[in-house]
């Protein structure tokens, strides 16, 4: 039975670090060139015809059939000028899609750091709940190992203990699908630093130095260890 679940668990692992993109869901190139109105400005970041479209009573978060609003459409498609125009007009910056990623969480994954830094000072959340997990964009990116994303995120004042449906905090989620390279224990320092609890454990009780250390990560266990992590 114990050799069944810890099959499963590593299942579960492989899968999830394998998604592609967390399960987002970028306009495909057909998608793209179907598209219309202020989606398809969006999408080429045509500023100016955004203004037009809005001033002529488009409406600003018309959603595709994955619910993306020309907003999320701008922020794929890395168009910072097409940001700015439409949440100048009003466009709601925080908008789930049908998948439940807001901007924010969609910029992240990408590791967009120049787009998350715009819609930031743009009046973004860092803190919703997000994805299909139940997560936030710091646990999106701390998997990933979007160290850079990773120290907007705490800046703007991402919950930094978060917990998400499958148990796991962005801590977690720095050592169980990261590598144990570079990234990752540059996101692991910048939770530390942060003031992450490093005594929350997963759903069978282990915490993150018991994790890092099942792992062999052994510059995150030297990490964890100084900070105190039991």
């Amino acid at each position: 039975m114990k050799r069944r679940t810890l099959l499963t668990i590593t299942s579960l692992l492989t899968a999830i670090a394998s998604a592609p993109a967390w399960a987002q869901v970028a306009p495909s190139a057909s998608e793209a060139s179907a598209y219309s109105g202020l989606h398809a400005a969006a999408h080429q970041g045509d500023a100016a015809k955004i203004a037009r479209l809005v001033a002529q009573g488009a409406a600003l978060n018309a959603t595709d059939t994955r619910g993306r609003t020309p907003l999320h459409v701008a922020t794929f498609a890395r168009q910072r000028e097409a940001i700015r125009a439409l949440v100048k007009a009003g466009a709601d910056i925080n908008r789930l899609e049908n998948d439940r990623y807001d901007a924010v969480t969609i910029a992240s994954v990408a590791d967009d750091e120049e787009t998350l830094k715009l819609l930031l000072q743009l009046g973004a959340s860092a803190k919703q709940t997000t994805s299909r997990y139940d997560g936030t964009a710091l646990i999106a990116a701390a998997h990933l190992g979007h160290d850079g994303v990773v120290r907007q995120l705490i800046a703007a004042g991402a919950p930094l203990d978060h917990v998400n449906n499958l148990h796991w905090t962005a801590t977690i989620e720095s050592i169980v699908l990261g590598d144990g390279g570079a990234r990752h224990q540059a996101t692991l320092k910048a939770l530390i630093d942060a003031g992450a609890g490093l005594q929350l454990a997963d759903r069978a009780g282990q915490t993150p130095l018991a994790l890092a250390r099942s792992r062999g990560h052994s510059a995150m266990v030297a990490m964890l260890e100084k900070a105190g992590a039991r």
